[in-house]
């Protein structure tokens, strides 16, 4: 199966077996190069494009993901189904320009999603890097800790979690990061979806798990205590005083799974 937009297909001619072997074949910047998948920038007619490619994971590596009880990622499908869900929730995110998959085996599977490069962004984590010393104007910061509970709030209302929700995944466009603003005209698209889970219900411990990385990973940038309640605030949709009165055990998982990420070393 394969799918892919126009202004690429042109660029990737012969029978649906060629044109899967020329984009797995693809050449460019190689952002992240792991057993099993490769991350690469390639640019077309001056278009950059962002290209995941998964040669499949061999069963020791399921089992033993299974084995620790997590998810195992076997493929470009699952992020290519990610990036739907979060289009049906208004959530900003990737715009997929190409997705294919050859093989039956979920071992031997291979696949790969295409989609638009991002441009003119900056993570959270190198924008905020300098708040400690040189702090953003005050109603930019409200904005962004609004934007990112909303954004939280809504993923987690509708049976979605990220598993890796760290300020380093979410990308400013920094066309719209000037004051003053409004968090509706902030554009922060939500990255790296390949471990993203959809159900009807997010579980309580998995919501625990995404607000702790977004507490763990923005530890260091200067956040005050009023900053931190603005975002419960917002992310709960509630008033300050119910959510200290009535889910202080939830905050204080939260706490504690960010103070062990503290402790533990960085995954792929």
């Amino acid at each position: 199966m394969i799918d892919l937009r126009p202004d690429l297909r042109r660029h990737f001619p012969g029978s649906e077996d060629a044109v899967f072997a020329k984009v797995m074949a693809l050449d460019g910047e190689v952002f992240r190069n792991l057993a099993g998948r490769k991350t690469l920038r390639f640019v077309l007619d001056g278009k950059g494009y962002f290209a995941k490619l998964h040669f499949g994971v061999g069963w020791r590596e399921i089992f033993k993901n299974l084995l620790t009880m997590r998810k195992p990622v076997l493929g470009a499908r699952d992020e290519w189904r990610a990036i739907h869900r979060l289009e049906q929730l208004g959530v900003a995110t990737m715009t997929v320009a190409g997705f294919g998959e050859q093989g039956r085996l979920p071992s031997h599977q291979r696949s790969f999603l295409i989609t638009d490069e991002l441009a003119n962004t900056i993570s959270l984590e190198d924008y905020c890097r300098p708040w400690p010393v040189v702090p953003p104007p005050a109603a930019l910061k409200r904005m962004l800790i609004e934007k990112v509970a909303k954004i939280a709030r809504s993923l987690h209302n509708h049976g979605v979690n990220h598993r890796d929700f760290y300020i380093c995944h979410f990308l400013l466009d920094t066309t719209t990061q000037k004051v003053p603003c409004a968090a509706e005209d902030i554009n922060l698209y939500l990255i790296d979806l390949h471990r993203v889970q959809t159900r009807a219900h997010t579980p309580r411990r998995w919501i625990e798990k995404d607000v702790a990385a977004l507490h763990f990973s923005s530890m260091n940038i200067g956040l005050t205590r009023r900053d931190r309640l603005r975002f419960m605030k917002i992310y709960r949709d509630r008033p300050v005083r119910q959510i200290l009165a009535d889910e202080r055990r939830f905050w204080e998982k939260v706490e504690s799974k960010a103070r062990k990420l503290c402790l533990k070393p960085d995954e792929d």
